[in-house]
């Protein structure tokens, strides 16, 4: 068992380094500063995928320690709103149990909750080493808000104009149908249950 275990590790160990030297070579060829992606790998460490509790937050296991992650980048529809579950069973089949991502974590926020972002490696040869920002894939997917307040993450607001003008995801009915979620969480039942009926994913 401590066998498969190191092993496990070492493997992980190995990801990490590889999807590291990707994401920053291009960056060393240019001369560009290091983008979102690049900066995130660089201060990532692998983690196992435990659970997706909803399309933003999850459970990851670093080590023998499990934690309870709040994806950066995005505010995803809540579970009980239009979109949500359809949102975190898009999320929950890119981040199946057992999966290693890259975890960048960045604090807690006010419910003890890590904050961090998460790098999904790449399969194809073509992007071989390198890694998918989940943020970035959910916004261009539509299945969540872009959340970048301080506008840092070059790109992420033309991602989600492209998304609603496309009309995938959460933008299938309009962008005035699309009920934000801080909003939703405002609402009384009854207003929720005018949102529930109509457009469905």
């Amino acid at each position: 068992m401590n066998t498969k275990r190191t092993v496990l590790r070492v493997g992980e160990m190995a990801l990490v380094g590889a999807l590291v030297a990707g994401c920053l070579s291009s960056q060393r060829e240019t001369g560009a500063p290091l983008s979102f992606t690049a900066r995130a790998a660089a201060a990532a460490e692998a983690a196992r995928v435990v659970r997706v509790i909803d399309a933003d937050t999850y459970i990851m296991l670093s080590g023998s320690t499990t934690y309870r992650l709040r994806l950066l980048g995005v505010d995803a529809p809540e579970h009980d709103q239009v979109f949500g579950p359809q949102a975190a069973d898009s999320v929950a089949r890119l981040l199946a149990p057992g999966r290693v991502v890259l975890v960048a974590r960045a604090g807690l926020d006010l419910y003890g909750r890590t904050l961090g972002a998460v790098l999904i490696p790449t399969a194809t040869v073509a992007a071989a080493g390198r890694a998918v920002p989940l943020d970035s894939l959910m916004v261009v997917r539509g299945w969540a808000w872009a959340y970048d307040p301080n506008r840092t993450v070059a790109g992420r607001a033309q991602q989600q104009v492209a998304a609603q003008r496309a009309g995938r995801g959460l933008w299938k009915c309009g962008v005035g149908q699309a009920v934000p979620p801080k909003q939703w969480r405002s609402f009384n039942s009854e207003i929720k249950r005018r949102y529930r009926v109509g457009c469905t994913w």
